[in-house]
C-alpha cells in the first residue's frame, strides 16, 4: 500500500516539475486560477448575483458549496492526505537519490490535508450549478430541446471542462495538490451539486432548521475530531509540516486551516438562514419591487461593492479563538446583507423615488 502511494505521489510530482518547467511563463495565470477557485469568490461575487436573478440558484450555490466543503475537510481527515510540497522533503522515497526540485508560491503552502482537493471540489460544485441553472431557463417551461438549446449544451459544458482543467492544473502547478487529489475534488463536487439538484427542502427551510443543520455540523466535525485525538490520532499534523517545510513562514496562514474553513462555512449558512427569515427580506424581496429589474440590479451593484470594501477586513491571526470567532461573525453577514440589509436599503430607497415622482 506505501509503495503504490510513494509512486503515485512520485508521479504527481514530476507533473508538478514538469508543468513548473515547461509552464513558467503561465505562472501568474496559475495563481489568479487558484485566487478565482477558491470558495470565499463563489460567497463574495457568485452568490449575490445568482440570488437577485434567480433565488432558488443563488441559495442552492450556497448549500453546495457549504456542505461540499464540509465534506471535504471530513474525507481530508480520514484520508490523511499529502501535500506535494512537504511530501517530497519528509518522504524516503529519494533516499538512494537527490529529491527533486519543486517551487513553492504564495499559495502553496495551506495548512490542511490534501485529499481531495477542496477548490476543485468547490468549482466543480459551483460551476455544476451554475451551468446546470442555465440550460434549465434556456429549456424553459415547454421542457423543448431546439437546436440553440444544444448549441448552448456543448458551449457551457466546454467552458465548465475548460475551468475544471485550468483549477487542476493550476493546484497541481503550484505543487499544493496532487494530480489524484484534483480529480478526486472534481468528482466529489459533481456529486454533491447533482444530489442536490433532487433536495427540495432548502428552498423553504425555517430558521431552526437552518440553526440545526448548523449546529449538527459543527458539533459531528468536532466531535469527530475530538474521538481521533482520543484515540492519538493528531488531525493537526499537517500544520507543523507546513509550518517546517513552507519556503517562506509568512505564506502559512491562518485561515487555511480546517477548522477556519468550517467556521466560515457555518457562520455562511446560519447567516443565510437568519436573512431568509427576516423581515428586511420578506419586505424587499417578497414584495413588489423584488420582481422588477431595477431593484435586482440595484442589490447586486450594491452588494458586490458592499461586500467588496467589506471582505477587506481581515480578522487578527496573533489570536486563534478571536481569529475564528470573527470569521464566523464576518461570514454570517455576507448573506445577512446580500439578502437582507442592502434588499431593503434599494426597496426603501425606490420606494422614496416613486413617491417624489408621483
Amino acid at each position: 500500500m506505501e509503495a503504490g502511494m510513494n509512486l503515485l505521489h512520485d508521479t504527481g510530482i514530476q507533473a508538478t516539475r514538469w508543468l513548473q518547467e515547461y509552464f513558467q511563463g503561465s505562472q501568474d495565470w496559475f495563481l489568479f486560477i487558484s485566487f478565482a477557485a477558491d470558495l470565499r469568490n463563489a460567497f463574495f461575487v457568485l452568490f449575490p448575483i445568482w440570488f437577485h436573478f434567480s433565488e432558488s440558484v443563488g441559495i442552492r450555490l450556497i448549500w453546495v458549496a457549504v456542505i461540499g466543503d464540509w465534506l471535504n475537510l471530513v474525507f481530508k481527515w480520514i484520508l490523511f492526505g499529502e501535500r506535494p510540497y512537504w511530501w517530497v522533503h519528509e518522504t524516503d522515497y529519494y533516499r538512494n537519490t537527490s529529491a527533486p526540485e519543486i517551487q513553492q508560491f504564495p499559495l502553496t503552502c495551506e495548512t490542511g490535508p490534501g485529499s481531495p482537493s477542496g477548490h476543485a471540489m468547490g468549482a466543480a460544485g459551483v460551476y455544476y450549478i451554475m451551468v446546470t441553472a442555465l440550460l434549465s431557463t434556456a429549456m424553459g417551461k415547454k421542457q423543448s430541446r431546439t437546436l440553440k438549446y444544444w448549441v448552448l449544451w456543448m458551449v457551457l459544458w466546454t467552458g465548465f471542462w475548460a475551468v475544471q482543467v485550468c483549477v487542476c492544473l493550476s493546484r497541481v502547478f503550484i505543487a499544493a495538490h496532487f494530480p489524484h487529489q484534483v480529480i478526486a475534488g472534481v468528482i466529489s463536487g459533481m456529486a454533491v451539486a447533482k444530489t442536490f439538484q433532487h433536495v427540495h427542502c432548502i428552498y423553504h427551510a425555517s430558521l431552526c432548521r437552518y440553526l440545526g443543520i448548523t449546529f449538527f455540523l459543527f458539533s459531528f466535525a468536532l466531535g469527530f475530531y475530538l474521538l481521533l485525538l482520543a484515540l492519538g490520532v493528531d488531525l493537526l499534523w499537517t500544520l507543523e509540516r507546513a509550518r517546517r517545510w513552507c519556503a517562506h513562514p509568512e505564506w502559512v496562514h491562518i485561515d487555511t486551516t480546517p477548522f477556519a474553513s468550517l467556521l466560515r462555512n457555518l457562520g455562511i449558512l446560519f447567516g443565510l438562514g437568519l436573512a431568509l427569515n427576516s423581515h428586511m427580506y420578506v419586505e424587499s424581496c417578497r414584495g413588489k419591487q423584488g420582481r422588477q429589474l431595477p431593484f435586482r440590479l440595484g442589490c447586486v451593484a450594491a452588494s458586490l461593492l458592499v461586500l467588496h470594501l467589506f471582505d477587506a477586513f481581515k480578522p487578527p491571526s496573533h489570536m486563534q479563538l478571536l481569529f475564528y470567532v470573527l470569521s464566523f461573525c464576518k461570514s454570517a453577514a455576507v448573506p445577512l446583507a446580500t439578502v437582507g440589509l442592502i434588499p431593503y436599503c434599494v426597496s426603501q430607497l425606490l420606494a422614496t423615488q416613486d413617491k417624489k415622482a408621483v
